[in-house]
């Protein structure tokens, strides 16, 4: 049976610099995405055209768009880089020139060309939990993030500010405090029936 082998992780894309190659559809799928998870994300654009709605998006978040074909010079200073033209010989270039630069890069559509994958995300307050299918279905991906949204109460901020509120007063060792909050917060997973 395949496995998924990716290790989830959550970016401060606040504190890092990323380059979106590719003006069109995919385009404004990725940045409406990025900015809704991550209104602060550093992001600057690149194509030779852009949409109505992303050029709206981005004057709304202050986003830098270059009207110009992908060179690598876009990439000085980049962490993160998203291919999402049309142009298939292009997006495996950004892909090629970031692997040169050890750069993460994302070709939207082609996991091959792929560092990481931009899954589903479920966000309400402080909890947040992103999911994937390893890039074998987005759609897949997106109903599971439908079911999370019907499924996470709408006051689980509340619970998790009231919780980290409770974990500065307990007393005692890291493994003292992690063995209280296991106790504590039990009921909050129901056990299958055996």
């Amino acid at each position: 049976m395949e496995r998924n082998e990716l290790y989830p992780i959550f970016l401060k894309v606040s504190n890092l610099h990323i380059l979106i190659v590719g003006g069109g559809n995919v385009a404004l799928e990725k940045i409406t995405f990025l900015l809704k998870s991550s209104p602060n994300a550093q992001v600057e654009m690149v194509s030779t055209m852009f949409r109505k709605e992303t050029i709206e998006l981005a004057n709304k978040f202050n986003i830098k768009m270059n009207v110009s074909a992908y060179d690598a010079s876009f990439l000085k200073g980049r962490h993160i880089a998203i291919a999402t033209t049309d142009n298939v010989s292009v997006n495996e270039q950004v892909y090629h020139d970031c692997r040169e630069r050890q750069i993460l890069v994302n070709v939207a559509d082609n996991p091959p060309f792929c560092d990481f994958y931009m899954g589903g995300i479920v966000t309400k307050g402080n909890v947040k939990v992103a999911i994937s299918t390893n890039g074998k279905s987005p759609t897949t991906a997106k109903r599971l993030r439908q079911f999370f949204e019907d499924v996470i109460p709408e006051n689980i901020d509340d619970l998790v500010k009231n919780l980290n509120e409770f974990r500065k007063s307990i007393k005692g060792d890291f493994e003292e405090k992690v063995e209280t909050l296991n106790e504590f917060t039990k009921g909050l997973v129901k056990k299958k029936e055996e």
